[in-house]
């Protein structure tokens, strides 16, 4: 994935209506949610709802499709997964990353008391 492609996902993502958004598209799966649907689910009107799917579909994070008298939006999984593994390509040396693995340890109670 290129700098410019990265940057211009994560300033997509740098919003909370379309951080939500896009969020709740990658829980609905490859199906997607209707527009006002998501809409409704953001408590944002559909004008805007609109503009912020534009920031993301701009950015390759989200696509749509119609399906009958509406419109659908789908997470890109593809492209989520090129950013996450553009974000954690260096991670822990260039060994595989393990979530354990690149977490602090919290301190245990005894370290504590």
């Amino acid at each position: 994935m290129e700098s410019a492609s990265v940057v211009r996902a994560l300033g997509a993502l740098a919003q909370e209506h379309r951080l939500a958004a896009f969020r709740l598209l990658v829980q609905a799966g490859p199906d997607g949610l209707a527009a006002g649907t998501l809409a409704e689910a953001l408590d944002i009107a559909p004008s805007s709802l609109s503009f912020h799917i534009a920031q993301l579909a701009n950015a390759g994070l989200v696509s749509q499709r119609r399906a009958g008298r509406s419109i659908l939006y789908a997470a890109d999984y593809d492209a989520m997964a090129d950013l996450m593994g553009f974000l954690t390509e260096n991670c822990c040396g260039g060994m595989p990353c393990a979530p354990a693995q690149c977490k602090p340890a919290k301190p245990s109670e005894k370290d504590v008391a």
